[in-house]
């Protein structure tokens, strides 16, 4: 008896170019288990074509005329069933809109060519079809509700703690690090090291939208800025972000190596540096993500006598990272994104 072949991730392009719409429906039809159901030039012709043609999965432009990328997605959200979403942007003047998309409940971001009618928006073909891919497997998650304003840190009698927390996360990285960051009081005792899987131009939007939502300074890396309580230092993509000590100071340093890495940021890469300079009193946290960035990175912290907390499955888009840590027996502790924030703050004390 042969086996019937697996069901095609069905896909619906929206775009205002006609162009783009041309080149992306091409580039997906040609690989193997997506099928282009159908493309839409705006919003509303999208919301038409979803309620039509059933899609999977849609790509996503983000500025276009009448209703736009996120009114889209607004209008999406209530609609248990909806299908995942790629947002395919520019980096630059979209970069604030492709993060409130992602905030909104987009899986994936692809970042495509400023001039549209050109043959460079074939260059996104494999990150394209792999962002497919990884978004038809998600599970999808409600945007998060404006989190309550957040309680002081139970504060040992010895002061604030010596810790340095480390997260590291992938897809569905910013509505997960928008509900973490949110949950942290002011006076949090520990300072935050991220590393997030984004494309190149992306990361300073995230860092402004993060910072101007929760009640610690969020900023994006720079080379020598200053690890402190009350302060996040989020990971330029781009870039590996490490961690140093120097006496009583500790910093960030930006580094392009190891350029074998398959991300830049990498979790890993993050986590080694910390369970060199802080062994252990680190705190890894791996969050949701495609993948397996981090696990030997969890593995460093653990060796160093250090602490690692993972993501459960229940609250994840994609339980990539967080699996790979728990199956390699590495998580000391496992939560929902939900009590991640007592989680972490017990292992404070």
């Amino acid at each position: 008896m042969t086996a019937s072949a697996p069901t095609p991730i069905r896909v619906l392009v929206v775009d205002d170019s006609a162009f783009a719409r041309k080149v992306l429906r091409q580039v997906l039809s040609n690989a193997a288990g997506l099928e282009v159901v159908g493309t839409a030039r705006d919003g509303l012709d999208a919301l038409e074509k979803i309620e039509e043609l059933s899609p999977h999965v849609l790509t996503l432009d983000l500025v276009m005329p009448g209703l736009d990328g996120l009114g889209v997605l607004r209008a999406l959200a209530s609609n248990p069933s909806a299908p995942r979403v790629v947002v395919v942007s520019s980096a630059g003047e979209e970069s604030e809109l492709a993060v409130s998309a992602l905030q909104a409940g987009a899986v994936e971001l692809v970042n495509k060519p400023t001039a549209l009618a050109t043959d460079r928006l074939y260059e996104l073909g494999a990150e394209l079809v792999q962002a497919v891919r990884t978004a038809a497997a998600a599970v999808p998650h409600p945007a998060p509700a404006a989190a309550p304003a957040a309680a002081p840190s139970p504060v040992g009698e010895d002061g604030p703690s010596r810790k340095l927390v480390v997260v590291g996360t992938s897809t569905g990285g910013p509505q997960a690090l928008t509900r973490l960051l949110s949950g942290l009081p002011a006076d949090f005792p520990a300072p935050l090291a991220l590393a997030l899987h984004i494309p190149v131009g992306y990361t300073l939007a995230v860092a402004r939208r993060l910072d101007a939502q929760c009640a610690l300074e969020v900023v994006e890396a720079e080379d020598g800025v200053e690890l402190r309580p009350g302060r996040v230092v989020l990971a330029r993509a781009g870039h590996h972000l490490k961690v140093e000590r120097h006496g009583a100071v500790s910093l960030v340093r930006l580094d392009r190596h190891p350029l074998r890495m398959p991300h830049h940021p990498s979790v890993d890469v993050l986590f080694e540096s910390a369970a060199s300079a802080w062994g252990a009193d680190a705190v890894g946290v791996v969050l949701t993500g495609m993948g397996e960035d981090g696990r030997e990175g969890a593995r460093a912290i653990r060796a160093a006598g250090g602490t690692v907390l993972t993501e459960a499955e229940s609250s994840c888009v994609v339980y990539g990272m967080p699996r790979a840590v728990e199956e390699a027996g590495l998580a000391t502790a496992t939560a929902p994104l939900e009590n991640m924030v007592a989680l972490l703050e017990r292992h404070l004390r």
